[in-house]
């Protein structure tokens, strides 16, 4: 079977991650700081020191541990916009802050602004200075597109975010890993994660790394650990925001994630570059095939299209027939199969990580040849 639906979630783990969460699992799965035992100390130690890798590979003030990308992201949206306020988001943009938003636009009436990219390939800060408004409090933004790898200029849009005070949120569920993202440079003031792409983390844990500059309310509510006589959720540390249990084993894994990457950055990403520019290429040179990645892209991302065949009936014939994993479909990303007119038909996606090969992308371009001269 060869894996190329990585940006769902990486399949192949580094024997570090692997190794990390087993410990983890054996050795540190006392709930962590919740009890003054040695070993519910301990695992709150190795917890601390995975938040401190993620603060220093990302330059952030603090990280917040959530359940994936989605909760990040639901909590730095819900946790900051109130009524009246004015927000711009893309069309690159996820459902997992779409949806969010536009929630929060039936209950409290915000407003929103939707930017879309004028040249293919990347949004800039052009695209989004005709929405600015003098009410206009937040930009929450892709970093990069999940569907065809689109990337955001985060450096610009974060300039112009502080210098109109305006609160940037960046979802870097796609680009963590792959591009180095600096939260201070960049101005960006809450990053989401998702550990278990281009971090190789294992699934079930999430981050939101924040510069500490806005104030945000919690939005789940419960266990801390600190204050049980208080009925209402203590404010203030980052327990406020780590209600309930928090998955240690996982932790550990993107810790070691962190590790493997920070090492090993820049041979996974020409990997992947080399990859991608040979998989662009040879599929949009195949007669009936439609690619919506930017040659220049190169970071893993191929959306595609062979004639008017249905994309998930091609995933599924990719799949049943030759063993090959990708990902048909809208991929939770309605505002950008709109913009790009592939609402009806959507888009097969191929993602790669450092563990594919050339040999795992001549055999999808093999594939998509015959699907294309020869149909089902």
């Amino acid at each position: 079977m060869i894996y190329l639906d990585n940006s769902a979630s990486t399949f192949i783990k580094p024997k570090e991650v692997i190794s990390a969460t087993c410990e983890g699992l054996t050795k540190y799965s006392a709930n962590p700081g919740r009890s003054g035992h040695m070993l519910s100390t301990i695992a709150a130690v190795k917890v601390e020191n995975v938040r401190e890798k993620i603060c220093n590979f990302f330059n952030a003030e603090s990280a917040i541990f959530t359940e994936n990308c989605t909760d990040a992201l639901n909590l730095a949206i819900q946790g900051i916009v109130k009524e009246n306020m004015h927000v711009i988001c893309t069309t690159n943009d996820h459902n997992a802050s779409v949806r969010p938003l536009f929630e929060l636009q039936r209950k409290l009436g915000i407003e929103i602004s939707v930017s879309s990219p004028r040249d293919r390939g990347f949004l800039s800060i052009d695209d989004i200075l005709p929405h600015v408004k003098q009410h206009t409090k937040i930009i929450c933004l892709n970093h990069m597109s999940n569907v065809d790898g689109e990337i955001a200029d985060v450096e610009k849009i974060g300039q112009f975010c502080k210098e109109k005070n305006i609160i940037f949120i960046v979802d870097a569920a796609q680009s963590a890993g792959h591009i180095k993202i600096d939260m201070k440079k960049f101005n960006i003031d809450f990053l989401a994660l998702a550990p278990h792409k281009g971090l190789y983390a294992p699934q079930g844990v999430g981050v939101l790394a924040c510069t500490n500059k806005v104030s945000l309310q919690p939005i789940r509510f419960g266990g801390t650990g600190t204050e049980s006589e208080n009925l209402y959720q203590p404010l203030g540390t980052i327990e406020t925001y780590e209600s309930g249990t928090l998955p240690t084993p996982n932790i550990l894994g993107l810790g070691a994630g962190i590790d493997f990457v920070k090492k090993n950055f820049t041979e996974i990403n020409d990997k992947i570059d080399d990859l991608s520019t040979y998989l662009n290429y040879e599929l949009s040179n195949i007669n009936g095939v439609t690619v919506y990645t930017h040659p220049n892209n190169a970071f893993g991302v191929i959306g595609f299209n062979v004639a008017d065949y249905g994309s998930t009936d091609v995933s599924q014939l990719l799949s049943d027939k030759y063993d090959i994993c990708t990902r048909g479909g809208l991929h939770c990303a309605g505002l950008k199969h709109k913009f790009l007119n592939t609402t009806k038909q959507g888009i097969v996606r191929a993602s790669l990580s450092y563990f594919n090969t050339f040999n795992d992308c001549q055999k999808l371009v093999k594939a998509i040849k015959h699907i294309a001269k020869y149909g089902y």
